[in-house]
């Protein structure tokens, strides 16, 4: 998976910070000013972070199709209301949970840096 973000190096401390991410060698494409990092987090999964100049912007707060947020399993769900509160007191904001779902899962969703959604679960 790959997301396009406006502030590369933020993004790579968050996902490092939160959600035990090691980013790999930045790589730059200096004639069109493309950056990005692959992220690899414990289990294997890697996400690839982008930016280059005049990336468009698109609204958070509307819901479109595409996607929807980025899912991540901590494991308990004394880990999902830990890591939701360290989220919390860094300054993100909870827009669900921590809850059971009406499918059984029990998550939260924050708001992380520039709008993307996380959503954590056990």
């Amino acid at each position: 998976m790959a997301l396009y973000v406006h502030d590369l190096y933020g993004a790579r401390t968050f996902f490092e910070t939160y959600l035990g991410a090691t980013a790999g060698a930045e790589y730059h494409n200096p004639t069109t000013g493309f950056r990005s990092f692959f992220l690899t987090f414990e289990d294997g999964a890697r996400l690839e972070i982008m930016t280059k100049p005049g990336i468009a912007e698109a609204d958070p707060a509307q819901e479109a199709l595409g996607l929807t947020h980025l899912a991540f399993s901590a494991g308990s769900a004394q880990a999902v209301d830990e890591l939701t509160q360290r989220l919390v007191d860094a300054g993100y904001a909870c827009v669900s949970g921590p809850r059971t779902t009406g499918d059984g899962y029990y998550e939260s969703c924050v708001t992380a840096f520039e709008g993307v959604r996380i959503e954590i679960t056990v």
